[in-house]
């Protein structure tokens, strides 16, 4: 249940979002500072960082909360479902958690724009596939049945140890390619491309079914 302090608390940070994204457009993220933005939304410093931890943040959104929900989404998928859907799920869920497509758009442009933005931006993102490598694997092992045994090496080749099991991480990095592939090609072309038929069309391409 949405109680008072919830709907409060989502209108100031609707009022600050609107207020910095505006000033962002009109003269840069870098050159905007927190003091103006508080200024311009008719709040304190100390009031605007109850809400947003960094300037960062405001275009970013909370990336803790957000891989946290990606993962959650992930793992909750049923066992029936493949890796591959339980991670377009997951970004479903991700891309419209926090913000209408129109905000999305106007976000992913300063992100895309800004270089300083845009390496913060892959930083974070490849913590959220560092943290969902092993939930896949184990969606992987729980999904897959034994195949043959391998031929075996001639002994002076043959691994001393067992090999690592690389698909996990090959599809979270594919799906993480595909994802942002597809945003910025939607971006670029400012939200008038189906963002969902981008990434089917990415992951198609890499999976050699296009």
């Amino acid at each position: 249940m949405t109680t008072l302090w919830d709907r409060s608390r989502q209108i100031a940070v609707q009022a600050i979002l609107d207020t910095a994204v505006r000033l962002f457009a009109e003269q840069g993220y870098e050159q905007t500072t927190i003091t103006q933005i508080a200024r311009e939304a008719g709040i304190s410093q100390r009031s605007l960082f109850r809400y947003f931890g960094t300037k960062e943040d405001l275009v970013c959104g909370d990336q803790e909360a957000l891989g946290k929900l990606l993962k959650q989404t992930v793992e909750q998928q049923p066992a029936e479902v493949s890796a591959w859907d339980a991670l377009r799920a997951g970004f479903e869920v991700v891309l419209t958690a926090n913000h209408t497509p129109e905000r999305v758009l106007q976000l992913s442009r300063l992100i895309f724009d800004t270089p300083s933005l845009h390496a913060r931006y892959i930083e974070k993102r490849l913590r959220w596939q560092a943290d969902l490598v092993p939930v896949i694997q184990a969606r992987l092992d729980t999904g897959t049945r034994p195949g043959p045994a391998p031929t075996e090496a001639p002994t002076s080749t043959r691994a001393t140890a067992q090999a690592p099991d690389p698909r996990a991480k090959a599809i979270v990095a594919t799906v993480f390619a595909c994802v942002d592939t597809a945003t910025e090609l939607w971006t670029r072309h400012d939200g008038q491309l189906d963002l969902a038929d981008l990434y089917d069309q990415c992951l198609a391409a890499v999976r050699g079914h296009g």
